[in-house]
């Protein structure tokens, strides 16, 4: 038998239940934009976003200096074996000693042509280095090994020294390169959160290169 009553009931708790419904789904939904507009003002100034990016960015920092300070390593130990290699010649007395004060002066120069990570941004100093450098090798070698002869077992050895050194420059400088390279990406990526820390971190500009291209 149909029960009035019943169906009124029904009806009602159908109708409140709707209700309750719709309003549960109407504040998922302004949560839910308010969420997004609270993260995307988050993203704008995300201290944490931020902290990252100098925490990389000093690794990146890092990684340049590094290949920098084993570079310049290298020549160093290039221009100290050349100023023993002299040094041993003198002993030797059949080294044509009238060109040994030339080959020292030219080797005690060479520190105050060279370039630093800031200057070589002017390239011709870069060329004016190495030619100066080259120079130098070339008036040695005949001196120091006549015909590929070295008056000495020391002497030979420096010469060898020297020559491994040298063909090891290009590959010094690839690797600074590539270090620098991904430096300067970082860099021109994360400019928003860089300008947001201040200080030098929003002072930081992009490292020259040698721009060597191995194929």
């Amino acid at each position: 038998m149909f029960n009035p009553t019943f169906s009124y009931f029904m009806r009602t708790t159908v109708l409140i239940s709707l209700k309750s419904f719709i309003a549960i789904l109407l504040v998922l939904a302004g949560s839910a934009a308010s969420c997004k507009r609270d993260g995307a003002k988050t993203a704008a100034v995300n201290p944490a976003s931020a902290a990252a990016v100098k925490a990389q960015l000093n690794v990146l920092r890092d990684s340049v200096d590094i290949k920098w300070r084993n570079m310049i390593e290298s020549d160093d130990q290039k221009i100290g074996i050349v100023r023993l290699l002299l040094r041993e010649l003198k002993t030797q007395p059949n080294t044509d000693q009238t060109q040994l004060p030339g080959l020292e002066r030219a080797n005690a120069r060479l520190l105050s042509l060279r370039y630093n990570q800031e200057t070589m941004a002017n390239s011709p100093l870069i060329d004016k280095y190495d030619a100066a450098q080259d120079s130098l090798l070339r008036a040695l070698y005949p001196v120091a090994a006549p015909n590929g002869n070295a008056p000495s077992a020391s002497a030979r050895d420096f010469v060898e020294g020297i020559q491994q050194l040298d063909a090891g420059v290009v590959a010094f400088r690839v690797q600074y390169d590539r270090a620098a390279r991904q430096y300067n990406n970082y860099l021109q990526l994360h400019q928003a959160e860089l300008q947001s820390l201040g200080g030098k971190y929003a002072a930081q500009k992009p490292l020259p290169l040698f721009t060597i291209e191995i194929k």
